[in-house]
């Protein structure tokens, strides 16, 4: 399946915003396992699923970011990395109720790659791939492999889906702005990985998390000249601030819509949000996308 497929004609796609706080605000504790309310609470990420849909976004993805085995091992719960991710696609699938279609998430496993790490690419790939052949069992219409910094580690996400699915595959990393400009903490440059992902077969390339829209709007900048692949992006609200014991997120939905423009114009093509982005703030991404011509 192509990833256009979804696009039916239109420039841009909208896609929705944070999963991690709205489960702070609903309840989930610091050090808790998120990918466990698949199975305790599903009442919870149902609602979350459910608000970005009726705020209009085109993609909802699930609460799956962290079902890796290697993260689950950390919980004692590595055998329910089946199950876990099976709950996690049911449950924005149910939740949307055909208003979105579905893009699995796969995040970073929290290990390193040999020969900086112990784990093998063969295991790496080993373990997404119990991940992606969840979210076919489960009815998942594409797969977002998302915050990630090591290329390594994304390319072996990126093979776990090719080689256990037909599913569209974006590959988005964080990128962080220093003296010598944009690279992930592991080094990788934006361009790099534009041209690099796409090389290794990725439908579509991006960055989310890490910063704000205006750094965004740069990193689009970077990556649109080297690819013709859909570019998706979702930045935070912000930078977190920690005000009396609580991370927040100060960039609003009105805020960050004057600068949405500017970020489609950089050469994006799905637009969300990341950590602190709410329902609203997908609501007035939404108009913004209606109104183009």
């Amino acid at each position: 399946m192509s990833l256009t497929t979804f696009f039916k004609g239109k420039k841009i796609l909208v896609s929705d915003g944070a999963w991690g706080t709205e489960m702070a605000k609903k309840g989930l504790e610091p050090g808790e396992c998120p990918e466990l309310l698949n199975a305790d609470n599903p009442g919870m990420v149902r609602e979350i699923a459910s608000s970005y849909a009726e705020a209009g976004a085109d993609i909802v993805i699930t609460n799956t970011f962290g079902a890796n085995p290697f993260k689950l091992a950390k919980f004692g719960i590595e055998n329910r990395t089946e199950e876990l991710n099976e709950k996690g696609v049911y449950i924005s699938v149910e939740a949307v109720n055909n208003k979105s279609v579905i893009f699995a998430s796969i995040g970073p496993t929290g290990e390193f790659l040999a020969p900086l790490g112990l784990v093998s690419e063969k295991e790496m790939v080993k373990a997404f791939s119990r991940q992606v052949r969840s979210f076919v069992k489960a009815g998942a219409h594409g797969v977002v492999v998302e915050t990630m910094t090591d290329l390594g580690e994304v390319i072996c996400a990126l093979k776990a889906v090719k080689e256990n699915s037909d599913l569209p595959v974006i590959c988005s990393m964080t990128f962080d702005k220093g003296l010598k400009g944009y690279a992930t903490m592991m080094g990788v440059k934006p361009d790099e990985a534009a041209s690099k992902l796409e090389d290794a077969g990725a439908d579509g390339i991006g960055s989310n998390c890490g910063s704000g829209i205006g750094n965004m709007i740069e990193v689009a900048a970077i990556m649109r000249p080297v690819t013709d692949l859909p570019l998706w992006f979702k930045p935070n609200a912000g930078l977190p601030e920690l005000v009396d014991g609580i991370t927040v997120f100060r960039e609003t939905p009105e805020h960050m819509a004057k600068l949405y423009p500017a970020l489609i114009d950089a050469g994006a093509n799905i637009i969300g949000g990341c950590c602190g982005t709410t329902p609203d703030h997908i609501r007035l991404v939404r108009k913004i996308v209606d109104s183009i011509k």
